[in-house]
């Protein structure tokens, strides 16, 4: 008895390509997310895979856009818990790292803009500046303290993703030491932040 393969609907294919290619970045880097390694990865032609994206580089944009919704939107549910139980930024600071560094979104962001794709980063500013608005507006933050914490976080992370490997190396320090500065910095301003807080109820109070 054969089996039949389902038919997916291009919303499905299309799904399915960009896990492909989430897979091949992590696994062989940016270099590897071609539209024929992607159409190998799921079976399909590379006419289909092609049809979907355009080109490669619509295919890494359409990635890079991906990432960026679901990268933004776990940083963001990881700084509301912690916010709303013991104030520890560790959690955000390895998840920001990593998305940067083991997730790949670092090194393909750098390789699409060596490619000529001045562009590359915009899904991934613009999913950050959704999150700090959405952040300030459901947790009544502080709009610019949040904005410099995460101007800071998201430099160092992709700083580190590019260049913390050599750098770390060249300066005979352990690997993990800028995302060691990355929490002592967050840590601090969020100090920062509980204190203004905690002067300014004083004064109403009074």
């Amino acid at each position: 008895m054969s089996i039949v393969r389902r038919r997916l609907s291009p919303e499905e294919s299309r799904d399915n390509a960009l896990e492909a290619a989430r897979a091949l970045l992590i696994e062989a880097g940016p270099q590897a997310v071609t539209l024929k390694a992607v159409a190998a990865r799921i079976g399909r032609t590379h006419a289909n895979v092609l049809h979907h994206f355009g080109s490669a580089e619509g295919l890494q944009r359409a990635l890079m856009a991906n990432m960026a919704e679901t990268i933004v939107a776990t940083i963001g549910e990881a700084v509301g818990r912690a916010h709303a139980t013991d104030h520890d930024p560790h959690e955000v600071v390895d998840l920001t790292f990593d998305a940067f560094g083991r997730e790949g979104a670092g090194a393909l962001a750098s390789w699409m803009i060596l490619s000529g794709n001045e562009d590359a980063l915009d899904p991934i500013l613009i999913a950050i500046r959704r999150l700090v608005d959405q952040l300030a507006r459901d947790h009544d933050f502080d709009a610019a303290a949040l904005t410099a914490e995460t101007l800071g976080l998201v430099l160092t992370a992709l700083g580190d993703a590019l260049l913390g490997g050599p750098m770390a190396k060249a300066l005979g320090v352990p690997r993990a030491t800028a995302r060691a500065l990355a929490l002592r910095q967050l840590t601090a301003a969020q100090r920062v932040i509980e204190k203004a807080a905690c002067q300014d109820a004083e004064r109403e109070q009074a």
